[in-house]
This record gives C-alpha cells, sequence and structure tokens, in this order.
C-alpha cells in the first residue's frame, strides 16, 4: 500500500514537470512567431517580388505582422472556453497540428506579387488560430498539474519564456531570413511535430470539465466586434485624405463603430444566455478582476515598445554606429538582448518569491520598476552610449518580469477549476489585444510628434544637399509613416523616399551623402525625439494605472478548490473540496468562494 502511494506521489510530481516543459516549448513557439516575422518582413517581400513600402501594398505589410495577434486576441477566450467543454489537453493538442501544419505551408509559398502575400496572410492567420488554442489552455493545464504553492514558479517560467519569446523571435528571424527567408516558417516544423507527438503521448486531462452547449452567438459576436477594433487599428495608423493618419477616415469610424455594437451585442447575450463563452461572473473576485485589468494595461504599455526600440535603433543608432541598413535588423534584435535576459532571470524568481508572499508586492513593484525604465528611456539622448542603453534595458526587463510571473499566477489562483480555460483565456484575450491597441497607439503618437517638425528638417536637408526646392517639398509631405516603415524594415529611407528618378538630379556627391549612413539618421534624430517622448509618457502612465490596479487585488488568495491538486482520475467529476467562507473583500465566483493562503 505504502509502496504504491509513494509510486502515485512521484508519476505526479514527474507529471507536473512534463506538464510546464511542454507547455512552455508550445507557449515560446505561439509567441516567437509574434515578433520572427517582422525582422524577415525584407526578404519575405523580396521573395515574393513585392515592394511593401508601396502605398497600395501596406495593407499587406500591416497583416503580416498583426494578423496573427488579431486572430490569436479574437480566438483564445472560445477556445478557452472549449477547452473547459471539452478537455483542455484534447484542445490544446489540436491546436499543435494546426499550428505545425499550418508553419510547413506556409514554407512552400509558390505564388509572387500580391497573390503570394495573400498567401502567406491567410497561412499566419490559420498558424494564429494554433498559437491561440495552445496559448488558451497552456497555462490551465500547468494550473491543474501544479499544487497552488507552487503556481506561481510554474506560469512564472511559461508565462515569462512566454513574452522573451517575442523579443528572441527578432533575433531568430535576423538569422535565418537572410539564408532564405522559408527558414523563419520552417524551422517552427519540427519543433512543432516534436511537441505535438510528446504532448499527445504525456499529458493527462487533470482539469474538470462539463459537456455544455457552445455559445454560437455570443462567439460570433465577441469576434465580429473584436475583428472591427483591430482592424480599425490597422487602419488606423496609415494616412487618409490629406492627414498623417486615418483615425478620421469613415472606415475607421464605421469599423469602430460596428465594433462597439458587436461587443454591447455580445455582452447583452452573455448576461442572458445559459452556459455564456464569456465568463462574466468571474468578474466578481477581485483578485481575477484586477489582475486582468492590470494584465491589459501592461500589455498596452509593452506592445509598442518593441516596434518603438526597432525604428530608434535600425533608424538612427545602428545606421550612424557603421551599420549599413540591409544589417541593422539582426543587430537591431542582437542589441536588445538585454531586455530577454532581464525578463527571464526576474520572472521565474519572481514567480517563486510570489507563491511565498503574494503576488502583490511584486506585480505593483514591477509596474513602477516599469514607469521608471520608461521615463529613463525617455532621458536617454538619441545617440546613446549602449552601455547605459543595455542597463536601462535589463531594468525594464527586470521590472516587466517581475510583473508578468506573478500576476499570471494569481489571476490562474482565483480561478475555480471549472472555469480555468474560460478565465485564462479571457485574461490573455485582453493581452493580446492589448498588444494590437498599443501598437495602433505607439505609432499614432509617434507620427503625430514627427507630424510637427519632421516636413520642415527634410525639406531643409534636402535642399542644403542640391535637391530640387519642388521635389524636396514633395518629399517632405510624404506621411511619416513612410519614413516609419523604411526605417522599421531596414530599407535606406532616404533611397525610398527620393527614388533614382530625383537621385538623378543631383550629384555624385550628393547623392553619396543623402543615401550614406548619417544623413537620414541626423535628418530625423530630433524628430524622433518628439515623438518618442510622446508614446513614452503614454506608456508611463499607462504602467503607473496598471501598477494601482495590482495594489487593489487583494491579498495573496488561491480559489477553495485549489488547495490541493486533483488526481488524475477526476478530470471530469466533482471537486474534491467542498466551498469555504470567502474573505471578506473577496465576492464569491460561480463554483466556490476564494481563501486567503496566509
Amino acid at each position: 500500500m505504502g509502496a504504491g502511494v509513494q509510486a502515485s506521489s512521484r508519476a505526479a510530481g514527474n507529471y507536473k514537470w512534463i506538464a510546464l516543459s511542454n507547455t512552455t516549448l508550445a507557449v515560446l513557439l505561439a509567441t516567437l512567431d509574434v515578433s520572427i516575422t517582422i525582422i524577415a518582413m525584407p526578404d519575405i517581400f523580396r521573395g515574393i517580388h513585392l515592394n511593401p513600402l508601396v502605398p497600395s501594398n501596406s495593407f499587406y505589410l500591416l497583416w503580416m505582422i498583426l494578423g496573427y495577434m488579431i486572430v490569436g486576441s479574437v480566438l483564445i477566450v472560445s477556445l478557452g472556453r472549449l477547452g473547459d467543454i471539452f478537455g483542455r489537453v484534447r484542445i490544446y493538442n489540436v491546436g499543435f497540428v494546426i499550428y505545425t501544419a499550418a508553419s510547413l505551408l506556409l514554407t512552400v509559398d509558390w505564388l509572387t506579387g500580391p497573390a503570394g502575400a495573400d498567401y502567406l496572410i491567410v497561412g499566419r492567420i490559420v498558424q494564429g488560430i494554433g498559437g491561440a488554442c495552445l496559448l488558451a489552455n497552456a497555462a490551465a493545464i500547468i494550473t491543474d498539474a501544479f499544487p497552488s504553492d507552487q503556481r506561481g514558479m510554474a506560469l512564472g517560467i511559461n508565462n515569462i519564456v512566454g513574452v522573451s519569446g517575442m523579443f528572441i523571435g527578432l533575433v531568430l528571424g535576423g538569422l535565418l531570413a537572410p539564408i532564405d527567408w522559408r527558414l523563419v516558417f520552417l524551422i517552427s516544423v519540427p519543433v512543432g511535430l516534436f511537441g505535438t507527438v510528446w504532448a499527445y503521448l504525456k499529458l493527462e486531462e487533470r482539469g474538470e470539465h462539463h459537456r455544455r452547449p457552445v455559445d454560437w452567438a455570443g462567439n460570433v459576436t465577441f469576434a465580429a466586434g473584436l475583428i472591427c477594433l483591430m482592424v480599425a487599428a490597422t487602419y488606423g495608423i496609415r494616412p487618409y485624405g490629406g492627414h498623417s493618419t486615418g483615425w478620421s477616415s469613415p472606415r475607421v469610424i464605421g469599423l469602430l463603430t460596428v465594433g462597439a455594437v458587436c461587443l454591447a451585442a455580445f455582452l447583452t447575450i452573455e448576461r442572458r444566455v445559459a452556459d455564456p463563452m464569456f465568463r462574466l461572473p468571474l468578474f466578481r473576485i477581485r483578485a481575477f478582476t484586477f489582475g486582468t485589468v492590470s494584465t491589459f494595461l501592461s500589455a498596452v504599455a509593452r506592445g509598442g515598445l518593441m516596434f518603438m526600440l526597432i525604428i530608434w535603433l535600425q533608424g538612427i543608432w545602428l545606421p550612424q554606429h557603421g551599420y549599413t541598413f540591409a544589417d541593422t535588423p539582426l543587430w537591431a534584435g542582437i542589441y536588445m538582448l538585454p531586455l530577454t535576459v532581464g525578463m527571464l532571470f526576474a520572472g521565474p524568481l519572481s514567480g517563486y518569491l510570489s507563491d511565498r508572499f503574494g503576488a502583490r508586492p511584486f506585480a505593483t513593484g514591477g509596474m513602477i520598476g516599469s514607469a521608471i525604465s520608461f521615463a529613463l528611456l525617455a532621458v536617454l539622448p538619441i545617440d546613446f552610449g549602449y552601455p547605459l542603453f543595455a542597463a536601462v534595458l535589463a531594468f525594464t526587463g527586470i521590472s516587466m518580469g517581475m510583473f508578468a510571473s506573478p500576476n499570471r499566477a494569481a489571476v490562474m489562483n482565483s480561478l475555480p477549476r471549472g472555469d480555468r480555460g474560460a478565465g485564462g483565456g479571457m485574461n490573455q484575450t485582453f493581452q493580446n489585444s492589448a498588444q494590437v491597441v498599443s501598437v495602433g497607439v505607439f505609432f499614432t503618437l509617434m507620427i503625430a510628434g514627427l507630424s510637427a517638425t519632421l516636413p520642415a528638417a527634410i525639406s531643409s536637408g534636402l535642399r542644403a544637399h542640391g535637391v530640387d526646392s519642388g521635389m524636396a517639398a514633395h518629399v517632405a509631405h510624404l506621411p511619416p509613416i513612410s519614413v516609419l516603415f523604411a526605417a522599421f524594415l531596414g530599407y535606406n529611407p532616404a533611397q525610398h523616399l527620393l527614388g533614382a528618378h530625383m537621385l538623378a538630379h543631383v550629384s555624385a556627391h550628393n547623392q553619396a551623402l543623402l543615401t550614406g549612413r548619417s544623413f537620414f539618421p541626423q535628418l530625423i534624430a530630433a524628430p524622433f525625439k518628439n515623438g518618442l517622448h510622446e508614446a513614452f509618457a503614454f506608456a508611463i502612465v499607462a504602467c503607473l494605472l496598471a501598477a494601482a490596479a495590482s495594489l487593489l487585488r487583494g491579498g495573496h488568495y488561491v480559489d477553495a478548490e485549489q488547495t490541493a491538486t486533483p488526481s488524475p482520475g477526476v478530470a471530469s467529476g466533482a471537486s474534491t473540496h467542498p466551498p469555504v467562507a470567502a474573505h471578506a473583500d473577496q465576492a464569491p465566483n460561480l463554483h466556490a468562494r476564494s481563501q486567503p493562503v496566509r
């Protein structure tokens, strides 16, 4: 008898590490693909013979980057809810298959031009569906496998590897794309195959799930509303008419209106349907509500940071320090590694400590530290010394890691077993949606800052180097987004803006100066600093609000049903613990009540 109990205990102990390892691999793959195409974009577009900087092609550029993120934002809640109904491991395993198959299909794009771009966008959307299946259920699988006093460490490792994956993808894309752009998709295939087989053989259904009808009306209205809002963000940062952004265009206003109407209808449906996909009563759990609010605000602050740092490095700093524009995408990823290192160091450690002392001090302190780091980035000179820049990036990563892991663990700990998939998906949806919103906000603020001073700087700079006044005025009034996209993609911005026709009208000496490494970075430095201040000021406010929300989450709470890890045999059975009374500041959830750990 005793030997059997010990063997069962060892098996349970081994399983939790299997679950953590497999889900962490899956989350790394799913988040890595958010960014791996960003650095590879010039090589991808050259491979399909399409110029991404032609205004009519900006749709392909934006959707190649954001389409994967948008589909994840839209589907994660639904897929998490399906995990609660049909089994988290089952939906997770299906996600691995979809993700791997889509990655393989993306490598065999034989089309060119717009058709080739359409093929890749559709493939990325399918890949995003697989990634959403993985992200929607990974945290719930870990929560099912680990006891409550170890989840902070486990979810910390999983979450911070996922966040770091976005920055690792920058380096990986920069290394692989120059060899062959197809490698940025092909690399996921063998790893995905390994993860798929491993998951099917080793993962077990240990969570509680019940067969319930699917909330089709809620799914459709939620998806339609979120898609409209996300698409509006992609059009909002594009120029419209005589405006540098498109937020006032009828298309964007219409999309925002339809999106708001669909989401209002969705909330009405969710209040009346018997088995809603979006578990609104979960927001009566204080730890879940304020943890999710702080998740959203932190992602809003962090989401656009990667793009701003890439433009700063690729468009200004790296060319000024001897790198060609073609080489800047890879080196931008390499020079941003201190941010990833800081996250990887602080994430698991803060998750482990939060198991003992609660999430609130670490999550709140992490967001305050993030606000300080954004302030430090704002006061750095544009032509900074790299050791100082690296130190600020490392501090930023440590601060974000301090927040992400404890916050994720606290959110998952507050959920009852039967709603971990839906609740985790809801939290992940707020995070993914915030990243798309953040890109729109950061680019809009950056464009607003550039619009004030960039035209005059371009006009005077070009005329000083022999460009005709009329040509200089024409280039100066091009949308600032063209300059940002050129720098973002590693193109020579001056060469792109002027074109061969205009360059032919200036002397060879001036041609060399205009297309050299110094002209454009020096020209854009001051206007870029103005835009950067606007963007970082917004990020600071978002971080401080996230810190306030985290402070309001209450003490260290774990749902009463989670005081022990369920055994493999209770996958669809009743809870092993009866409900207990809630603490005074915790409202009751759907199945039980939350209780203080200490």
